[in-house]
Order: C-alpha cells, then sequence, then structure tokens
C-alpha cells in the first residue's frame, strides 16, 4: 500500500499575520508522521470561511492528499467557521469521528462538549476538523489517528471491506 498523504490547514487569524507562533500543525505533523503519513504541508489561513473552502476544494480535488486535518476555528468565536467550511465542502458527512473525540475528551475537561468539530468526505480525500489547543489535538489526534487509515483505504479503494479477519 502507498504511504497516505495529509495536509495540515491551521484556521487563526493571528497566526496568519505571524502575531502568533502555530503550535498544532508541528503536532499534528509529529502523529501524523509517527503514523506513517507523508505530511504534504502546513498551510495557515486566517478565519475566512470562503479562503478555507477553496483550500479545502484544490486539495481534495486535486487529489493532493488522501486527509485534511483542520486544527482552529471550531468554538464559540464569531469569526470560528471551520465547521461550517467543512460542511460546505463535503460530499457525505462522518458524524463518528467528531463525536469520538469530544466523548473521549470529556475525560480530561467537560469543555469538549464545546467543540462543534466537524468530519466528512469529498471526492478521495477524508477531511477531519481537530480543537486548536495543542494538548486538545494530541489527546484527539493520537485517539483517532490508529483507525484512520482503514477509513482511507475503504474509501480510496486499497481495501474492500471492514470484516476483520
Amino acid at each position: 500500500m502507498k504511504k497516505k498523504r495529509v495536509l495540515i490547514l491551521v484556521s487563526s487569524d493571528s497566526g496568519y499575520r505571524q502575531e502568533r507562533e502555530d503550535l498544532s500543525g508541528p503536532v499534528i505533523r509529529e502523529i501524523m508522521e509517527e503514523q506513517g503519513y507523508e505530511v504534504v504541508g502546513i498551510r495557515i489561513f486566517p478565519d475566512e470561511q470562503k479562503m478555507l473552502e477553496a483550500q479545502m476544494i484544490q486539495t481534495a480535488d486535486r487529489g493532493e492528499a488522501e486527509l485534511i486535518l483542520t486544527t482552529g476555528g471550531t468554538g464559540f468565536s464569531p469569526r470560528d467557521c471551520m465547521p461550517e467550511a467543512t460542511k460546505a465542502v463535503c460530499q457525505r458527512e462522518v458524524p463518528g469521528i467528531p463525536e469520538a473525540m469530544r466523548a473521549y475528551s470529556l475525560q480530561f475537561t467537560g469543555r469538549s462538549m464545546l467543540s462543534r468539530a466537524a468530519a466528512g468526505i469529498r471526492n478521495m480525500t477524508l477531511i477531519v476538523n481537530l480543537p486548536g489547543s495543542p494538548k486538545a489535538v494530541r489527546e484527539c489526534l493520537e485517539y483517532i489517528a490508529p483507525h484512520l487509515g482503514h477509513g482511507i483505504e475503504i474509501l480510496t479503494g486499497e481495501a474492500g471491506n471492514c470484516a476483520r479477519k
């Protein structure tokens, strides 16, 4: 099986303006490289829905990555728009992934119930919203990462079914 590719998409006004260093993107890179993925880039955008949508569409429609992991923009701030951008570009939603992250995170903080994260599929690309904090990113991604590969293999036709031997 070929190495799966992941694009990391950061939603942060202050990160985009280079007023604050992004710490979550490198955490995602570390975890995904440990999982055997090729990181094709870390791209930082402002909290602008149309810009985020355009990047996700480009990546998925050009087949640049089988997985897009986003960080930031999933909270209650008036400018947080990552779930809306994700839902706007996806052809099919995958609600189990953010549901699992929220359920798992509740053992660490009750605030996880405030996450609006979404996940879905566009063409042959899985898109998953992660939290914005490096600590929460690590907790959530280490929990879901071991399972993403199988879903991507089903999506891309590398695996035929979910039955275990």
